[in-house]
């Protein structure tokens, strides 16, 4: 099978934020989807090497910040290429707090926020699908939400020419590169935590 099938299928791109005490954080998330109107319904799937991930399953309260076409390849870097194990999150960046007291985006990248409360978690394996009630939104600006496709074709910046000439496989996510004639099946990518199947060789 050709892994890169999955790269057609339709995503968004969100910035999924959550609270724990003190502490704020957000990582970037591709799966985000309404699946009931009646209860207003969402899922998201979170890999469980987030940190975000651990705070929602802990506390059960999150927002989903819509990126749209106008969101800038330092946004991604920021939220998707660090962990808040590490870093704030919240320093750097432009946001307000909805009723939930967790913060959103509040800048010309998004277009939109979410918030959710959890009634029901899935263990997946790698990753942990939660699905949620929705409890507050608001649509912040009129710009079209970005795909997967578009952060490909117009956010996320081309290789630069030099890394070609290493050898090893390169993540088509990040761009990180593995060096090493052979890729482990299971590796993951510890800039943006994708599978083996996200890598191509030089």
């Amino acid at each position: 099978m050709d892994p890169k099938v999955m790269q057609k299928l339709s995503y968004g791109l969100f910035v999924l934020t959550a609270k724990d005490g003190d502490k704020d954080n957000g990582c970037i998330i591709n799966t985000a989807i309404q699946v009931t109107s009646e209860p207003n319904r969402i899922t998201i799937a979170v890999n469980k090497g987030n940190f975000t991930h651990d705070m929602v399953k802990k506390t059960g309260v999150f927002n989903v910040s819509i990126l749209s076409e106008a969101a800038k390849f330092d946004t991604f870097k920021h939220f998707g290429f660090q962990s808040g194990r590490d870093v704030d999150k919240a320093v750097g960046i432009t946001y307000k707090r909805s009723a939930n007291d967790v913060i959103y985006l509040d800048s010309a990248e998004v277009n939109a926020y979410i918030s959710a409360k959890v009634i029901q978690s899935i263990d997946l394996g790698t990753h942990t699908l939660f699905i949620a009630d929705v409890t507050d939104g608001e649509v912040l600006n009129p710009e079209a939400s970005a795909t997967y496709a578009y952060y490909f074709a117009h956010i996320k910046p081309a290789p630069a020419a030099k890394q070609e000439s290493k050898k090893g496989w390169i993540c088509t996510i990040c761009g990180y590169i593995y060096e090493g004639e052979e890729l482990p099946a299971d590796f993951i990518c510890p800039v943006c935590k994708h599978p083996a199947s996200d890598f191509k060789k030089l």
